[in-house]
């Protein structure tokens, strides 16, 4: 296995779904707080890299296996299948970067706390069932609200509970200020699996896969689309208005040319290699823009 296929293995290109919004959760913990604990977050990093990096392979590994015989997803699609990998290298390399990630998870509980240990089961639980089970989440119409929620905000509140964890408090007030920093993460991340559901429609169904698009339509599953972007936006400007981030943060806004030119090419054709990836940059662009601008408070 090559460096290329590994990548392709991994998604690589998708892990700007788990990384801003663990630097957003930095950005929180230090304008709200004033706490940041660099040696806990840098192996919950790695923790959360490599188990995300699990949980594609595993992904990939059971789509594999779950593909029917009526057209040739397994052979032509799937990189297993394409590239023809060693399902038993695969096996064990996706076990071993669970079992790592969790003992790292594991140890950094014995330091901060069981509600950090409570949170990361949630998470290693929907990221294994996302694709694994008799009926996996991702074949659900609410694998949208479980990544989005998982990726976007969850990562987001273990870091700062990671950050915070001597002063933290499980107030409503706290959570709801976490969930709104985290909500345009949480969105995009969202209208990135809905945008690749929009795209494998009609393969999808053909696999027994019947997501939140094959039940609202695609017309309606586009304006959701839009939709979210645009609320993606509208709680970064509520964010700054309540005051849980910097007036800097607004320069997200310069992002939105951008987004608008993504939307808008996703809205003429809605093909998995041509403009799935439109979605993949909407989400690395406007959560980017959202780290830097909420940084920039701190170099002034």
């Amino acid at each position: 296995m090559n460096l290329t296929v590994f990548l392709e293995l991994v998604e690589f290109k998708a892990k700007t779904a788990s990384v801003l919004p663990f630097f957003i959760g930095i950005c929180f913990s230090l304008y709200n707080f004033h706490k940041l604990h660099l040696g806990l977050v840098l192996l919950y990093f790695i923790a959360m890299f490599i188990f995300n990096m699990a949980v594609d392979i595993l992904d990939n590994y059971n789509d594999y296996h779950h593909a029917t015989e009526i057209h040739d997803y397994r052979e032509k699609t799937n990189i297993i299948g394409r590239e023809n990998l060693d399902l038993k290298l695969v096996f064990q390399m996706m076990m071993g970067m669970i079992i790592v990630s969790a003992l790292i998870g594991i140890g950094l509980s014995f330091v901060v706390g069981w509600p950090f240990l409570l949170m990361g089961l949630f998470c290693y639980g929907v990221g294994i069932f996302y694709s694994s089970g008799p009926k996996p989440l991702s074949s659900l119409p609410l694998g949208e609200v479980f990544s989005g929620l998982t990726m976007g905000f969850m990562i987001t509140c273990l870091c700062v509970y990671l950050n915070t964890y001597e002063v933290f408090q499980w107030s409503f007030t706290n959570i709801s200020e976490i969930f709104l920093i985290s909500l345009p993460n949480t969105l995009w991340i969202a209208n990135l699996m809905l945008a690749n559901n929009i795209c494998d429609l009609e393969e999808d169904e053909k696999n027994n896969r019947f997501t939140l698009v094959h039940y609202l339509g695609k017309q309606r599953a586009i304006r959701l689309f839009v939709g979210m972007n645009l609320v993606a936006f509208l709680a970064i400007l509520l964010s700054v208005v309540i005051g849980i981030a910097p007036w800097s943060m607004l320069g997200t806004i310069f992002a939105v040319p951008y987004i608008y030119k993504q939307i808008q090419m996703f809205l003429t054709k809605q093909v998995k290699r041509e403009t799935f990836i439109c979605a993949v940059r909407i989400l690395a662009v406007g959560a980017a823009a959202q780290v830097i601008s909420f940084a920039l408070v701190f170099l002034f």
